[in-house]
């Protein structure tokens, strides 16, 4: 059984699914590499996995999400700099044939994640 990493993010100022969010996914080490960048859909997900197959490996990892731009984008009037502007979440792989769901819920003032199913 191959592992994967799934995400979805709720807007919870809407009470909806938060269409059209950035993410990026980093692996960390000694610097910070890139593996993508996503736009979530109508959905608030990642449209499929965002890592799994053979680059799915323990370790360390980092998800950003804009959610400053995506709550502007809503016609939401935030201060210059905003409270949240980017939202980021370090977490650790350790089992490369599980499940990973890290979902992101988020207004412009707060945020809460937790490792799902």
């Amino acid at each position: 059984m191959s592992g994967k990493l799934t995400t979805h993010v709720l807007d919870t100022t809407h009470g909806r699914p938060a269409a059209g969010m950035v993410l990026r996914l980093y692996r960390m080490g000694e610097t910070a590499e890139p593996i993508c960048t996503k736009t979530t859909d109508s959905d608030g997900r990642a449209g499929g996995p965002i890592l799994d197959g053979d680059n799915f490996t323990p370790g360390r990892y980092r998800l950003t999400f804009d959610v400053a731009a995506y709550f502007r984008a809503q016609g939401i009037d935030l201060p210059e700099p905003p409270f949240l502007d980017v939202v980021t979440i370090d977490f650790g792989i350790t089992d490369a044939g599980a499940h990973y769901h890290v979902p992101l819920l988020v207004s412009p003032y707060g945020y809460s994640t937790y490792r799902g199913s």
